[in-house]
């Protein structure tokens, strides 16, 4: 498939290019003295990722200790409820700690330690990050921190309990509003001041090359699952695949494994309360270019042009950007990207539920909610929706601010 002049079919290949760019956004906007430490990743991961023995070891630990393959599940009766077009779930939900997020985490920890790094730091909002990081840095005997804000520390009680029995330091963000952005610039700045003895595990596509190319590479299994076991359960590729986009990783990793297909595709953001500045974070929806965290994409601004504030009932995607490679898709028009409010989400966090007995995540429930509309929609066809995480951390919050419907 050739779409304004990309190639489809060798896509993989050649974006980003050499020095980390999708188009014109991504890039490497950080520091000369933190660019040779970017320099030193890009190398190592350059190195490895071509090396068998990694590619071996990674494999082994997808299959032995992860749980891949994560299954892809038929919802017949939502589906009937809906109509005629039938509804399938992409279940990383299923995936050790509960979400896509080990994928790439195994992976960014195995390269620290062939580094020869002592300590991984990382950000989490929703926590499934935070959680995979935790698990990654047991496994493999590295020291680790999380920086989380304030605000998703109270909301993610659960998860932040599982950070600190694996081991983790979890350093609470207390400036800003202290959400996910905040994270994010805390541990950045940490980062900063100590990346000769660790290494930042960005939680998603975003941040300074190499990590939009590297998250999105160890993501990519879930899109390669997905399309071989589509085929084989249903002897066709889906009409149409949905994911939620806040970063972007597990639609980044989701989508790689069709974008060369005839298959419509469709990344959701989260439009929280409504299209107001500070009650969305809708990036690719309402943002402009800019730079922020080291890359360049779409982002949310307030009237000076800084990141702009933002809200989501999800806390993994209440971020003011989106991965350089979601911006390029965008652009291209190959990915549809639209927006589902917090309302319609919690409709079928527990549609979902009650229909199927799976509890999926807020940030998940997004997909959800935009794949019951796509299906009265089209009438007819197959959709299948990457089910990014379970819903375990979110039950005490949808309780509390929602109550039992």
């Amino acid at each position: 498939m050739i779409m304004n002049g990309v190639d489809f079919e060798t896509y993989l290949k050649h974006y980003p290019d050499k020095n980390g760019y999708f188009g014109r956004f991504g890039g490497s906007y950080v520091s000369p003295e933190l660019q040779k430490a970017m320099d030193e990743i890009t190398e190592a991961y350059f190195t490895i990722c071509q090396s068998r023995k990694f590619i071996a070891e990674l494999r082994r630990i997808r299959k032995e200790f992860q749980g891949r393959p994560t299954p892809i599940s038929h919802l017949e009766r939502l589906s009937n409820e809906l109509g005629g077009v039938q509804l399938y779930v992409k279940r990383e939900d299923l995936n050790h700690t509960g979400a896509h997020k080990l994928n790439h985490c195994m992976g960014e920890v195995m390269l620290a330690k062939y580094m020869g790094k002592k300590k991984v730091i990382a950000e989490t909002g929703a926590g499934q990050h935070g959680v995979a990081m935790a698990t990654a840095a047991a496994y493999f005997g590295l020291e680790c921190d999380i920086y989380m804000g304030a605000v998703d520390i109270k909301k993610q009680a659960p998860n932040v309990a599982r950070m600190k029995i694996l081991g983790a330091n979890v350093v609470e963000v207390t400036h800003g509003l202290q959400t996910l952005k905040e994270a994010v610039d805390a541990a950045f700045d940490a980062y900063t001041k100590d990346y000769h003895n660790s290494i930042y595990c960005i939680g998603s596509v975003v941040g300074p090359h190499p990590f939009p190319l590297m998250v999105r590479d160890f993501q990519h299994v879930v899109g390669e699952e997905a399309r071989e076991q589509f085929v084989e359960m249903t002897g066709h590729l889906p009409d149409a695949i949905v994911a939620c986009v806040g970063g972007g990783s597990n639609a980044a990793g989701f989508f790689s494994g069709f974008l060369n297909d005839p298959v419509d595709i469709y990344g959701i953001e989260p439009l929280g309360r409504g299209p107001k500045m500070g009650d969305h974070a809708a990036s690719l929806q309402y943002g402009s270019e800019g730079v922020m965290h080291g890359f360049n994409s779409i982002m949310l601004k307030d009237e000076n042009g800084e990141p702009a504030p933002v809200y989501s009932v999800a806390s993994g995607l209440d971020y003011p950007s989106s991965g350089p490679e979601h911006a390029f898709l965008h652009e291209l028009g190959r990915v549809k990207y639209d927006v589902v409010n917090d309302d319609d989400t919690i409709e079928a966090f527990y549609k979902l539920a009650r229909k199927e007995g799976i509890i999926p995540a807020i940030e998940s429930a997004h997909a959800v909610a935009y794949g019951m509309k796509l299906a009265k929609k089209m009438g007819t066809g197959s959709v299948l929706i990457n089910l990014s995480g379970r819903g375990d951390k979110d039950m005490d919050y949808v309780i509390q601010n929602y109550g039992i419907r």
